[in-house]
C-alpha cells in the first residue's frame, strides 16, 4: 500500500530585518503557532514542519537549496507575514526544484478594531506582503498554488491538503520507473509518445522487457506462495465455483495466482511502481494476467494495457493522491454507449483489468473465455462501479508538447444486469452530457484509455499539470463546445 508518513512540507515565513528583533520573534512565534496547528490537523495528510522565518537573501538561498537536496521534503509553505521585499526571494526562487504553495493569511482572523494600531499594522502586513512576493513568483514565470483565508479554517486546511497530496504524487514521479512488458499494441497511435520528453516533464523512466524476463520470475513462484494467494481470494472475495479447490477450473486459479505473485515479485526486484502489458506478447504465458493485475493496482501499483506507458503513470500519481482516502482509482477505458436520446450513458470497462477499489460491494472471481489474445481462459474479478462522483484523465503527446485533459463524470447503476459481460464495469453520465463532453473530448485529443478516480479531483489534477508545466483543459458542467474549442486553439498560440 501507499504510505505518505516519509514524506514532508516545510513552511516558511517571509519577513525582514526592517521591524526590529521583537517584531521578528513575533513572526516566529506566530509561525511556529500557524504550523502546529496545520501538523495537527485532519485536513492534511503530510506534516507539516516549521522550517524558518526567513529575512535575507542568503536565509532565502539556503533554505530553498536545503529543500532541494532533502528526500523528504516534497513541497514548501510560504508565507510573509511583514512585508518580505521580494528581490530578496529571485535567487532562492530560481534555484528551487521541489513545487511551493502560497498561503495568502495572516495570524489574525479579525481586526481588532478598538486596539488596532500601526505597531500591529506594521507587524501584521501579508495583505500587501503576499502581494508583492506574487508579483515576483508572476515575473518570475513560476507556477504555484495560492490559497486565501484564515489558516484554522477547515476550507483553508482542506486546500492545503489536498495539494499536499499532489506534492508527494509528483516527488513519486520523479523517482517512478514505469516496466513495458512487451511493446505497445501494433498500429494504435495515441498509446506511443517520447519516453525521453516524458522523464524530462514528468520525472518517471520508461523502459521495457521481455515477456519472458517476467516469465522465468513467475515460473519459480512455490506452491507455498500460491496457496497464500488463494486463501487470500477466498477471504475478499466470492469464488465462483468452478474456481474453488477441487473444482474443475481450480488449476486456472492456480496460475492466476502464479501470474500475480511473479508479477509483484518483478515489479519490487526493478523497484517498478507501475507496469503496462499487452495481449499481443503473452508468450510463455498461460493465460492473459487479470485478477494478477487487478490485485496489483489495488496495492497502488499504476497500471494500463498494450503498452500505454503515459495511462500507467497517470493511475499511479492518481493513486499517491488518493492514498487513504474513500473512493479509489482504475485504469479504465470507454468501451460502448448507451444512446438513448433523453439518457445517454458510457459503459466503461476492459477486457479484464479494473481496480477493485473502485467496486460496490464484494466484487466476485470468476473465469469466462475472452476472444483475443489465443490462451487460455483467464481470471478475473467481476464487479459493477460503486455510484457518485468521478473524473476520467488522460495524458497525449502532442508531438511538441504533452495535454492532459479532465472529463468530470456521475457514475450510476446499470439500467439492467449484465449477465454476459463478465467483466468490472462501471456506467457514467459524463459532464455536461454525453453529446458534449464526447465531442470536446475528441477536439482535445483525448485517449480511448483514461485513469478513473472517485477519490481524486479535477483541481488537483490541474496542481499537478501546474508542476509539470503542461497543458491541462476540463470538460465538466460547465463546458461549450465552441468555447471549448477556442481555449484549445489559445493554448496552441500559448504553447507554440
Amino acid at each position: 500500500m501507499i504510505d505518505l508518513s516519509p514524506y514532508r512540507i516545510w513552511f516558511v515565513t517571509g519577513s525582514q530585518h526592517l521591524y526590529g528583533p521583537a517584531a521578528i520573534e513575533q513572526v516566529r512565534a506566530h509561525t511556529q503557532h500557524v504550523v502546529d496547528a496545520l501538523a495537527r490537523s485532519k485536513h492534511i495528510p503530510v506534516p507539516i514542519e516549521y522550517k524558518a522565518v526567513a529575512t535575507t537573501p542568503d536565509e532565502i538561498y539556503n533554505v530553498c537549496l536545503d529543500a532541494n537536496n532533502s528526500k523528504n521534503c516534497v513541497g514548501l509553505i510560504f508565507w510573509m507575514h511583514t512585508f518580505s521585499p521580494a528581490k530578496m526571494w529571485g535567487a532562492g526562487l530560481a534555484a528551487l526544484k521541489k513545487p511551493f504553495l502560497h498561503l495568502h493569511t495572516q495570524f489574525h482572523r479579525d481586526i481588532p478594531w478598538a486596539t488596532i494600531d500601526m505597531d500591529f499594522m506594521n507587524l501584521n502586513q501579508a495583505a500587501h506582503g503576499d502581494r508583492e512576493f506574487g508579483y515576483m513568483v508572476s515575473r518570475m514565470r513560476l507556477n504555484r498554488h495560492v490559497v486565501v483565508g484564515h489558516w484554522a479554517s477547515a476550507d483553508v486546511q482542506n486546500e492545503i491538503g489536498a495539494w499536499t497530496r499532489v506534492a508527494c504524487a509528483w516527488n513519486d514521479s520523479q523517482q517512478l520507473n514505469v516496466a513495458r512488458i512487451g511493446d505497445n499494441m501494433r498500429h494504435v497511435a495515441v498509446t506511443e509518445g517520447d519516453k525521453v520528453q516524458a522523464q524530462m516533464v514528468f520525472g518517471y523512466s520508461v523502459n521495457g522487457f521481455g515477456v519472458g524476463d517476467v516469465v522465468r520470475v513467475i515460473d519459480a513462484v512455490s506452491e507455498s506462495e500460491v496457496n497464500d494467494v488463494i486463501h487470500e481470494y477466498e477471504i475478499n472475495y466470492r469464488v465462483a465455483e468452478p474456481l474453488q479447490r477441487g473444482g474443475a477450473q481450480h488449476e486456472a486459479l492456480r496460475d492466476a495466482a502464479r501470474i500475480q505473485v511473479g508479477l509483484r515479485r518483478f515489479l519490487e526486484q526493478n523497484r517498478f511502481n507501475a507496469f503496462t502489458d499487452t495481449f499481443q506478447d503473452v508468450h510463455g504465458l498461460k493465460q492473459l494476467p487479470g485478477v494478477g493485475v487487478q490485485r496489483l493496482m489495488e496495492e497502488g501499483y499504476g497500471f494500463a494495457a498494450e503498452g500505454d506507458w503515459k495511462t500507467a503513470a497517470l493511475v499511479r500519481a492518481l493513486k499517491v493522491m488518493g492514498a487513504g482516502l474513500d473512493g479509489g482509482t482504475s485504469f479504465m477505458e470507454d468501451y460502448t454507449y448507451h444512446l438513448n436520446e433523453g439518457n445517454m450513458q458510457v459503459l466503461g470497462a476492459h477486457m479484464l483489468e479494473i481496480c477493485p477499489t473502485i467496486a460496490d460491494g464484494k466484487p466476485s472471481l470468476e473465469i469466462h473465455p475472452l476472444g483475443i489474445g489465443g490462451k487460455a481462459d483467464p481470471v478475473r474479478l467481476v464487479f459493477n462501479t460503486r455510484s457518485g462522483p468521478a473524473l476520467n484523465a488522460s495524458v497525449i503527446d502532442l508531438g511538441n508538447r504533452f495535454r492532459m485533459i479532465l472529463n468530470t463524470v456521475d457514475v450510476v447503476p446499470p439500467q439492467e444486469p449484465l449477465p454476459k459481460l463478465p467483466v468490472a464495469r462501471a456506467v457514467w453520465i459524463p459532464q455536461p452530457n454525453l453529446k458534449t463532453a464526447a465531442a470536446a473530448w475528441i477536439y482535445a485529443g483525448g485517449a480511448h484509455h483514461t485513469a478513473f478516480s472517485q477519490s481524486v479531483t479535477p483541481g488537483q489534477l490541474q496542481m499537478f499539470a501546474d508542476m509539470a508545466n503542461v497543458e491541462c483543459v476540463t470538460i465538466d458542467k460547465h463546458t461549450n463546445v465552441n468555447d471549448f474549442k477556442k481555449e484549445l486553439r489559445w493554448n496552441e498560440v500559448a504553447c507554440s
